[in-house]
């Protein structure tokens, strides 16, 4: 069986790491603890054992050695170990993890954590789990399990809430999940405004492939892109590209300015397309920025606003996408939905808007690099028609064509 983890800063926390380490432990399920601590370059503490791997051993994987690590600044230090620890994760076969701490020792775990692929079972008890934990989450699978108290002795509560936590740890690593790895993984992004469209193709998908739908709001983004780069996506359908609109005019769904990285340098084969380039997010109507008050609003619901996007804009975010495509080393299309790229861009919709679109698709056409492998396609539908689903399941095989293969490696 694949070993768990436990990790922590054996210093302060020895006891209740000891504890959730016998928990595991009693499940059948093989463990390692882990001393993360940054005080000193010593392991333990007088109430609990010594970790199986110390802090000295763990700050050794920092890429300027323990030193780097041991500063005597708890903020430098801190930061380091972080570096530290996800090397010497990323070194070892990891069955599951489970950490504990305050704010300091989420942010020292979490980063190793988010590093590990989609699926490894991520437990983090913290002190600040109840607030926003987007900043340690992320894109990842990590479960934020609320300390309640805090992280310093054991007593009736964290007795029950580290036992939760260690069980629910080794459950996900002992149980049992109906695989689906059959059929070659395939990403399809979506929104809302998008939905006829991704609905579509993935049922189209179906019978031969494993279709992931991702909910375009800067997280799903995120979310798909790291799939993509642990190897667990072998094509994408990359039909909802919105949100480079948050990023380029200051939205709340922006997926950074990575988006479309782990597309170029995995060259995984791709299929994108102008989903919801007409549209920016912003939570409630008030919330929209003072500047963009006087700009085409539309109240999709009480807590978000679209924005329609401008030409000026329309133009960054072309540029946005044609620079990325043209780092990628996989096969490429892009279709231009010439009819609209939402449902609210078309005909008497509150966002058609033909003169922002050809904006939009004549900077993808001018900036993106043709080539055999790299296409730009017009189609003269709307993104949710029927036949521009045609079109990209038609694209879809071509670049499978051109990759040699179907997803995951498997010959067509």
């Amino acid at each position: 069986m694949d070993t768990a983890y436990v990790v922590g800063t054996f210093d302060t926390k020895g006891a209740e790491l000891g504890y959730v380490a016998g928990l595991v432990a009693a499940r059948g399920v093989p463990v390692v603890t882990v001393d993360v601590s940054t005080s000193g370059p010593e392991t333990g503490t007088a109430d609990a054992r010594p970790a199986d791997v110390g802090n000295v051993e763990v700050a050794a994987h920092h890429p300027d050695g323990a030193a780097a690590v041991f500063t005597g600044d708890r903020g430098t230090a801190v930061t380091a170990m972080a570096v530290a620890l996800e090397r010497f994760l990323a070194g070892r076969a990891v069955g599951g993890v489970i950490a504990l701490g305050g704010s300091g020792g989420t942010a020292l775990c979490t980063p190793a954590m988010r590093a590990l692929p989609v699926g490894v079972p991520k437990v983090m008890v913290s002190t600040v789990a109840s607030g926003d934990v987007s900043s340690y989450v992320d894109a990842t699978d990590i479960a934020m399990f609320p300390s309640v108290t805090d992280v310093a002795g054991l007593n009736r509560i964290s007795r029950r809430v580290l036992g939760n936590a260690a069980h629910a740890l080794a459950g996900a690593m002992t149980g049992d999940i109906p695989s689906t790895e059959d059929k070659p993984a395939v990403a399809l992004t979506m929104f809302g405004v998008t939905t006829p469209c991704v609905t579509e193709v993935a049922s189209r998908l179906g019978a031969r492939y494993d279709p992931l739908v991702f909910h375009a709001t800067g997280t799903g983004g995120r979310a798909m892109e790291k799939l993509v780069d642990d190897g667990l996506i072998g094509a994408v359908l990359d039909l909802t590209t919105t949100e480079v609109c948050d990023l380029v005019a200051g939205g709340v769904m922006s997926a950074g300015d990575g988006r479309l990285d782990a597309i170029a340098r995995t060259g995984v084969p791709y299929v994108g397309s102008c989903g919801a380039l007409d549209m920016v997010n912003f939570g409630a109507l008030e919330t929209v920025p003072e500047r963009y008050r006087d700009r085409n609003l539309y109240v999709h619901n009480p807590q978000v606003t679209l924005m329609r996007t401008t030409p000026d804009e329309c133009r960054g975010i072309g540029s946005f996408i044609a620079a990325k495509l043209n780092a990628c080393r996989g096969p490429v299309r892009f279709l231009l939905p010439e009819g609209g790229v939402s449902l609210l861009d078309a005909p008497g919709q509150p966002f058609h808007d033909p003169d922002a679109d050809g904006v939009l698709f004549e900077v993808l056409e001018s900036e993106l690099r043709h080539d055999g492998d790299r296409r730009i396609v017009r189609v003269p539908h709307n993104i949710n028609d029927p036949e521009f689903a045609d079109a990209v399941l038609a694209a879809f095989d071509e670049v499978l064509d051109a990759a040699g293969t179907s997803p995951k490696g498997q010959q067509q």
